[in-house]
Formats: structure tokens, C-alpha cells, sequence
């Protein structure tokens, strides 16, 4: 069927969409940890920058096919504002974890590290967690809102506050529970220690919800209905 066809696509988008992703702030960690030779801010630097390029290249790829969520807490949002159907929310989520680390084991293998190991890069208590909530609350309000009132320029919207983010939080602004344990399974530059990994995501959960919250009601917007298959087409 047309129906399941369709989804098919929008799942497979969504984790390769992922996959790169990962591959990007992973790698480019690696990258920048080895040549900036010890210096972290240069590090942290080229990581910031190649995550917002790579942020703007992947959203334009993959928007049109899926919507490039990339992101758990951005498929709950746009379930919950009734913009999908809550049905396509488990698959999407599976396919956004399969490709993070998908994505994670493609940057070790390119830089010769082993495909998964923990990460030691211990990330705890409040300052981090409080971090996470910011972060995340920051970008809920940022695809909001700029995709109620310039849609076109929602990727650059995006690439430009989570670049600014690394920078102001300060836990560097995971805001995606599937990159955070995906770089949990990463002891580089961008990793996170496992046993930190429950604070970050509700501290992510509740900054996405919160923002769901104000700024779907700041904007609202006609909601997603659904439709009775015909088997015709979506």
C-alpha cells in the first residue's frame, strides 16, 4: 500500500538523516580534539561548526522526505501539537536510535577507533541537567517558531542556535536523547559517561515539553487530522 510506502521512506530518512548526523559531531570531535593538540576550545570550536554546516545540509536533504526530525523530542513535540499521527511516533523514534549509532560506529571506523566503547567523559549534576533544559527548551521554541513564520528558513534557524548553544550551556547542548546515548557509547571528544546519560534526557524531556507547551500556544496552528485509508495514497 501507498500508506505503508510512504511511511517506509519517512522512517528510512529519518535514520540515515540520524546516522549523519552522529557522524558528524563524532567525527568532527575526533577531528578537532586531535589537531587543535590539547587546545579545547579549538576543539570545541571546529565541533560547533561542523555540526551547524552539517545541520544545515542534512535538514535540507531529508525535510522534504521526513521532516528531518533527527530528534526524539522533536517527533514527540510535533505528535503532541497534532502535526503527526501518534502511530508513526515508535517507528520514528526506532529508526532516529538505530541511526545514532549507526552514525557513531561510522566516525570511530573512519578515524580507526572501536566501533562502540563507553564513554568516561563524566557530565553530572544540576549545572548540566539545567543545561539540558534550556537547550532543549531553546530549540523546541526555535523550530516553533520559525516554522510558523519563515519555514524556509528553519534549517539556518536551527544550524545557528544549536552552534550558539554549544557555546552558552554548559553541558555543549545535547537536546536529543538519541545523540546523548548514542555518545554515551563514545569515549571521544563528544561522549558522554553512560551513568549521566537518565539526567540529561528528562531534563531534555521536560525542557521539549515545556516549550511545546508556550510556544504551541503563543503559535497556534491548524492541527494534523487524521484521514481514513483508502489505500489510494496518503
Amino acid at each position: 500500500m501507498r500508506v505503508e510506502s510512504g511511511l517506509a521512506r519517512r522512517v528510512t530518512a529519518e535514520g540515515l538523516g540520524t546516522a549523519f548526523l552522529l557522524a558528524v559531531v563524532v567525527g568532527s570531535g575526533i577531528m578537532g580534539e586531535r589537531l587543535a593538540t590539547g587546545n579545547t576550545a579549538i576543539a570545541l570550536l571546529a565541533n560547533a561548526i561542523a555540526t551547524g554546516a552539517g545541520l544545515i545540509a542534512l535538514i535540507l536533504a531529508f525535510s522534504g522526505v521526513s521532516g528531518a526530525h533527527f530528534n526524539p523530542l522533536v517527533t514527540l513535540s510535533m505528535a503532541w501539537q497534532k502535526q503527526m499521527p501518534w502511530r508513526e511516533v515508535p517507528v520514528y523514534i526506532a529508526a532516529q536510535l538505530a541511526g545514532a549509532f549507526a552514525g557513531v560506529a561510522a566516525a570511530h571506523l573512519m578515524f580507526g577507533e572501536p566501533v562502540f566503547f563507553a564513554s568516561e567523559h563524566v557530565r553530572s549534576g544540576m549545572a548540566q541537567c539545567w543545561s539540558e533544559f534550556v537547550a532543549s527548551f531553546g530549540l523546541l521554541a526555535v523550530i516553533i517558531g520559525s516554522s510558523r513564520t519563515k519555514p524556509d528558513a528553519v534549517p539556518f534557524a536551527v544550524a545557528a542556535y544549536i552552534t550558539a548553544a554549544y557555546w552558552f550551556t554548559a553541558s555543549t547542548s545535547f537536546a536529543n536523547p538519541a545523540v546523548t546515548l548514542a555518545r554515551a557509547a563514545s569515549n571521544t571528544f563528544a561522549g558522554i559517561r553512560p551513568a549521566d546519560t537518565p539526567g540529561f534526557i528528562i531534563a531534555q524531556l521536560l525542557g521539549a515539553a515545556a516549550a511545546t507547551l508556550l510556544f504551541g500556544w503563543l503559535y497556534p496552528v491548524v492541527q494534523y487530522q487524521e484521514k481514513p485509508t483508502t489505500g489510494c495514497g496518503t
